[in-house]
């Protein structure tokens, strides 16, 4: 009885110090994408800059929009991931927005995080688009120029 108590305690000291082991390794990834801020290089394009001061200081943007005046996006995100293998985290996130007026001089800047509004997703280059996805068989079924004609298609094609 002596010995598988002994056994027990030494079972659970190993499994205990292997855990220990295991949370300790650094197995987790983050990852950097889009443009670091730098709070002194900010500083540098007061209100009343030129567009060319912001894109000398600043370098060229993540994006631009050119609605009604121009506005020049600098974006950032950090992803983390717990594993090599597991889709990343999106954890913080920062867009930097410098709006221009008509002359092309610094109006005002924004800068717009996670909690400001929805995620941007600037990785999966994919158009939502309206309607709904349909299945390879769907399509068979849904072909022709009215109500069935799938189905009879499909029939004709079974009886070859």
């Amino acid at each position: 009885m002596n010995f598988l108590n002994k056994t027990a305690i030494s079972l659970v000291l190993v499994a205990s110090v292997t855990a220990a082991g295991c949370t300790s390794m650094n197995i987790g990834d983050t990852m950097y994408n889009g443009y670091v801020i730098d709070q002194k290089s900010l500083a540098l394009i007061p209100e009343g800059s030129s567009r060319e001061q912001v894109l000398l200081t600043m370098g060229t943007p993540s994006t631009t929009a050119t609605f009604d005046s121009e506005v020049l996006y600098y974006i950032s995100q950090r992803r983390e991931r717990a594993a090599a293998f597991m889709k990343p985290k999106l954890v913080e996130q920062s867009v930097l927005a410098i709006y221009l007026n008509k002359d092309g001089v610094v109006a005002r800047k924004a800068n717009y995080t996670l909690q400001d509004g929805k995620v941007f997703d600037t990785i999966s280059r994919t158009t939502p688009t309206g309607g709904r996805d349909l299945t390879f068989l769907q399509q068979i079924l849904s072909s022709g120029s009215g109500p069935g004609a799938g189905a009879a298609a499909m029939r004709s094609l079974l009886k070859n």
